[in-house]
């Protein structure tokens, strides 16, 4: 078992060695909530331009032009290779995991405003998508109905306990994320996964 354990933490992080933590320049580039929402969808959709973008949020194609432009400038998206005109561009977020967490930002000022506006954005997009979604619940239950879990639980676990099962969730999500991240298909939708694993604070005496 503990040959098991160590197998898959070590696939796990051989996995995401790779993974590219933003330094303060590019957090600071991201810094922004109309960024974070285009960086959001380009993630969860796939390649848009910034007419498709500023129809989705509701600004003008001028506005989401020049945020595209900032977030290229630190590599955080890229144009689309092959695809588009010199009026329509086409922009992704390169493949690969993105870690906010940088330890060497968060020790400056700058750096750990930036990085605490990123992630307070971040989840909160997050967030309202599952409100959304268990508003429109009803709407989905015919096809997805078995399909989705919405689930809460908690237990009693030492660090060492924890990072195993923080290991053992990431291997499934990346496996599933390494077999279909491009599939395509009539009944094909973007699927956000979601895993919260954190110890809760202490009560008050």
């Amino acid at each position: 078992m503990d040959d098991e354990k160590s197998e898959v933490g070590r696939r796990v992080e051989a996995r995401h060695s790779a993974d590219r933590v933003l330094d303060t320049g590019a957090l600071r580039a991201l810094a922004h909530p109309l960024r974070v929402r285009i960086y959001d969808i380009l993630s969860q959709y796939g390649p848009q331009t910034a007419s498709s973008l500023a129809a989705q949020l509701g600004e003008s194609s001028g506005a989401t032009s020049y945020h595209l432009r900032a977030l290229a400038k630190h590599d955080l998206i890229r144009e689309v290779e092959g695809r588009g005109t010199t009026r329509e561009r086409w922009w992704e977020r390169p493949v690969g995991g993105v870690s906010f967490a940088n330890p060497a930002a968060m020790k400056t000022p700058a750096g750990r405003s930036a990085t605490q506006l990123v992630m307070a954005e971040f989840f909160r997009n997050r967030q309202q998508q599952l409100l959304d979604f268990i508003a429109g619940a009803p709407d989905h239950d015919e096809v997805w109905g078995d399909s989705v879990m919405i689930s809460s639980a908690t237990t009693r676990l030492t660090p060492a306990q924890s990072h195993e099962l923080t290991m053992r969730l990431m291997a499934v999500v990346d496996e599933f994320v390494d077999t279909y991240r491009n599939q395509t298909g009539d009944d094909v939708r973007p699927v956000t996964i979601r895993a919260d694993v954190f110890p809760l604070p202490d009560l008050e005496d």
